[in-house]
C-alpha cells in the first residue's frame, strides 16, 4: 500500500465524507491511519457519484454528472494526465487500471437512481448492489493490499443491502420503486440472503490481507441490521431499521480491533 500524506485534497475528501456519509466516515476513522488515506478518496468519490442523480430533476443533467466521473476514471485507467480535482487527484493515487474499471461499472449502475423505473428482476437488484457497494469494497481492498473478489462481493452485497433497506422509505417518498417484492415475507427472505452472504464472506477472511480488512469496516452494521429486517421486516417500511448509538460504537470498536465483519 502506497503511503500518502494528508494534504489539502485528502483533508477535503475526509470533510466531504464526514458531512455526507457519517457511517463510512466512522469506519474510516476506526481504520489504521495509513488506510484512511486510501479510504477517504474512495468514499468521497462514492458519495459524489451517489449524489449525482439526486441533485437535479433533469435526467440529462444527471447523466452528464455521472459521465463526468466516468471520464475521470477513464483518465486514471489510461495512466496519462488526470484532471485536477480535490477528489479525482487523490483517487488517481490509489487506483490501478483494474480498480478504475470496477468503479466505472459502479458509476454505470448508479444510472438506475436517475429514473423511476423499478428493477427489472431480482438479478438486476443483486447486480446493482454488487456493482455499487461490492465494487467499492473490492477497489478499497485491492488498494489496501489485496482481497478476493468473492469476499468483496459477498460482504459488499450484505453491506449494500442493509443500507438500501434503510433507504426504502426515502426512495418511495421520491417516487421510486426500490424493491422487486415488497411483501414482508419477501423482505425477510432478502435479509436472510444478505446474512447468508455475510456468513460466506466471514469464511473467506483468512484470505484477506490484514491491512485490507480495513475496507470491510464499511459494513460494520450490516449483520445486526439485516437480522432486524429478517426478524421484523415491517421495520423496513417504517424506517426504524437502526442500532442504538451504544451498540453502533461498541460494534465498530470490536470489529476494528479484531479485523472481523
Amino acid at each position: 500500500m502506497q503511503r500518502m500524506e494528508f494534504d489539502d485534497d485528502l483533508t477535503a475528501c475526509a470533510s466531504l465524507v464526514e458531512r455526507g456519509d457519517p457511517d463510512r466516515f466512522a469506519a474510516a476513522m476506526a481504520a489504521p491511519v495509513p488506510a484512511r488515506a486510501v479510504l477517504f478518496p474512495l468514499y468521497a468519490f462514492n458519495l459524489e457519484v451517489a449524489r449525482a442523480p439526486w441533485v437535479t430533476q433533469e435526467s440529462t443533467i444527471a447523466e452528464m454528472r455521472l459521465q463526468w466521473w466516468r471520464d475521470a476514471l477513464e483518465e486514471i485507467r489510461g495512466g496519462g494526465k488526470v484532471r485536477r480535482h480535490e477528489v479525482v487527484t487523490p483517487l488517481s493515487r490509489v487506483l490501478d487500471a483494474e480498480s478504475a474499471a470496477l468503479l466505472d461499472r459502479l458509476v454505470g449502475a448508479r444510472r438506475w437512481d436517475i429514473y423511476r423505473d423499478p428493477f427489472e428482476d431480482a438479478a438486476h437488484f443483486t447486480r446493482y448492489l454488487e456493482e455499487t457497494s461490492g465494487h467499492l469494497l473490492l477497489a478499497a481492498g485491492r488498494a489496501l493490499g489485496g482481497m478476493p473478489e468473492a469476499v468483496a462481493r459477498d460482504a459488499g452485497y450484505a453491506a449494500g443491502l442493509a443500507q438500501f433497506l434503510r433507504a426504502v422509505p426515502e426512495l418511495e417518498a421520491n417516487g421510486r420503486v426500490p424493491l422487486v417484492d415488497g411483501r414482508p415475507e419477501a423482505v425477510a427472505a432478502l435479509a436472510q440472503e444478505g446474512l447468508a452472504r455475510l456468513a460466506r464472506a466471514r469464511k473467506g477472511l483468512r484470505d484477506v490481507a490484514r491491512p485490507a480488512r480495513a475496507a470491510l469496516l464499511a459494513g460494520w452494521q450490516a449483520g445486526p441490521l439485516l437480522r432486524q429486517a429478517a426478524q421484523a421486516p415491517g421495520r423496513v417500511a417504517e424506517g426504524t431499521l437502526q442500532l442504538s448509538e451504544f451498540r453502533r460504537r461498541a460494534r465498530l470498536l470490536r470489529l476494528a480491533a479484531t479485523g472481523g465483519i
